[in-house]
């Protein structure tokens, strides 16, 4: 997430951080999706966007007790310093709420654009008429579209991480 941040902080596509970075196009979409960057990933990140290669490394549980009681007491200090400084090696929940949000608003965008370049194409190509079977998965793939609309809007409450949350709690019959 914290990829993602700092691309769309600069304006940068994932191709264009890809040729400054010398990695492949699929490593920053899986590093952008949360996946664990290589040292060499991390140190070519770190670089191109002038921050420390923590920044991309994950905690992969293997520290001390006594590494992560040290760590507890100056992240305290190093997160009001960044807070007050306007970070940019963090990402806020309200920050990966809205990076999400946009990000479902563009996957509906995409899915509405292909089904609309693809209804042109058999009106055009004259298959809508002739084949009898086409309306019908057409109406299929546009219910398709307005459910992904409905989600990527949230015009329903859809089963997110708040509804299962709820059905957690109301299962266990207390606050999780």
């Amino acid at each position: 997430m914290i990829l993602r941040k700092l691309r769309l902080q600069r304006g940068w596509s994932q191709e264009h951080v890809a040729e400054l970075t010398d990695l492949s196009v699929r490593t920053i979409q899986r590093i952008e999706r949360g996946g664990q960057a290589s040292l060499e990933s991390a140190n070519a990140l770190a670089a191109v966007f002038e921050v420390d290669i923590t920044t991309f490394q994950h905690n992969t549980g293997k520290t001390t007790m006594r590494n992560n009681e040290s760590q507890d007491k100056t992240s305290t200090h190093i997160d009001s310093q960044s807070q007050s400084q306007g970070d940019t090696t963090t990402v806020s929940k309200e920050e990966k709420d809205a990076i999400n949000y946009v990000k479902g608003i563009k996957e509906f965008y995409l899915h509405a654009f292909m089904f609309l370049i693809f209804m042109l194409l058999f009106l055009l190509n004259g298959q809508f008429s002739s084949n009898s079977q086409l309306p019908w998965l057409s109406l299929g793939w546009l219910a398709g579209v307005v459910i992904h609309a409905l989600v990527a809007y949230e015009v329903f409450g859809s089963f997110g991480t708040n509804w299962e949350k709820k059905q957690i709690e109301k299962k266990l019959g207390r606050k999780l």
